[in-house]
């Protein structure tokens, strides 16, 4: 067994284990520049997501306008029309869109939403524990990238 994978399995059995990352893929019958410039642009963000200032820069700061107040968010990684990273709230959360062309032209997109603590840790904006906001958050997400972003880069 290699370190990495003793590591990940003691990782796995510790009590202090963190929830997995929220991931959900979809193939859209759409361009991938369409479906870029969905993800990418604050106008883009706002027809499907939340509205925002987003500014599509590496280190750029922006906000998400959360049905909880304003979300602090900072863009990691931008590399244009494939992948973009940003940093959500301060709970330590990180977003990544990761777009592929598919052979037939479509778009694969995959959302990841990672940074979790462990289960029992408090969201102190909502005052919830994390395996809750991990739950909602999951389903919202299912719906935001299969209903919402589904119609915005299909219409």
């Amino acid at each position: 067994m290699s370190d990495k994978q003793h590591n990940d399995n003691k990782n796995n059995n510790s009590s202090n284990q963190t929830l997995p990352d929220i991931i959900h893929t979809a193939v859209f019958k759409a361009p991938l520049q369409v479906v870029w410039d969905t993800v990418s642009t604050a106008d883009g963000l706002s027809l499907w997501f939340m509205p925002n200032d987003f500014t599509p820069q590496e280190d750029s700061d922006f906000q998400l306008e959360s049905p909880f107040g304003p979300s602090p968010c900072k863009v990691l990684d931008i590399e244009a029309p494939y992948r973009l990273s940003f940093s959500w709230d301060t709970e330590g959360w990180i977003v990544s869109f990761i777009l592929k062309e598919t052979e037939s032209g479509d778009t694969e997109f995959t959302l990841i939403h990672g940074g979790w603590k462990e289960p029992d840790a408090v969201i102190n904006k909502v005052n919830r524990k994390s395996s809750e906001i991990h739950s909602t958050m999951d389903q919202g997400w299912n719906g935001l990238v299969n209903t919402k972003l589904r119609g915005a880069v299909e219409a």
